[in-house]
């Protein structure tokens, strides 16, 4: 080897040694941390509630009565419970069994006693439409005497929404077409109250999911499959991710 051609060699070398590997963008980075398991979501704190039974109703159901509300909201959320829990997460549930009765105001509290990153309500819809919305409080309400929630919650409920219903949908990939990003102000107590009653007593962020409705037969027949549940619970799951990249 000729002495050119070794200082050649040497100076590519050195450049190459030097000069630092360009930057994973943010969500290569996150994509990193899930797939390995166990860490992504470390530090996180998310209160799961299932909906149902409170002191407004049982909830909903199919049109054959075949599948309540209150028993699809519990199967979906010990799945995501688990998915949460298997990349680190923190899961607090509001409940403890099926068909256990808690007021919408003491699930409000077992968020804020637990110091949530989000308040995770899931919930099933019926009525006209089909499909996978989120719901968020965009404005004060008064419930019991009480007003909330915050200024401060409204505004980190809404980031929160924002980013967790599009990466929910992503990641439901069409199989439950998309319902809509809506304030509580839409909801038929939100109408009444302003808020929810589960918003007006959170002091963290707050967000309610109609996972699809359940009087569509087309909901219906996806909600009852195992794999339908596994892909609303892993869409759930996507968008607590999203929300966890802003804090």
């Amino acid at each position: 080897m000729t002495k050119q051609v070794f200082l050649a060699l040497a100076l590519v070398f050195v450049s190459q040694a030097a000069w630092p590997a360009p930057p994973v963008p943010l969500s290569h980075q996150w994509e990193k941390g899930s797939q390995k398991g166990g860490d992504s979501l470390q530090g996180y704190v998310v209160c799961v509630d299932p909906g149902h039974t409170s002191e407004t109703s049982a909830g909903t159901q199919s049109r054959d009565g075949k599948l309540t509300e209150r028993h699809l909201n519990w199967v979906v959320a010990v799945r995501l419970q688990k998915l949460l829990e298997a990349e680190g997460a923190t899961v607090v549930m509001t409940k403890t069994s099926e068909n256990e009765f808690v007021t919408n105001m003491r699930r409000a509290e077992i968020a804020n006693n637990a110091h949530a990153a989000l308040f995770l309500r899931l919930h099933c819809d019926s009525g006209g439409g089909r499909g996978f919305a989120t719901y968020y409080p965009a404005r004060q309400g008064t419930a019991h005497g009480v007003t909330g929630p915050s200024l401060s919650v409204l505004k980190a409920s809404a980031a929160a929404a924002s980013v967790f219903h599009k990466a929910a949908i992503d990641q439901l990939g069409g199989a439950l077409p998309d319902h809509g990003l809506r304030t509580e102000a839409g909801t038929r107590i939100g109408g009444k109250q302003g808020a929810l009653t589960g918003s007006i007593f959170s002091k963290v962020p707050a967000l309610t999911v109609e996972m699809v409705v359940l009087s569509n037969d087309r909901d219906y027949n996806f909600a009852r499959t195992e794999a339908g549940q596994e892909k609303i619970a892993e869409a759930l799951l996507a968008g607590v991710e999203a929300d966890a990249l802003q804090h």
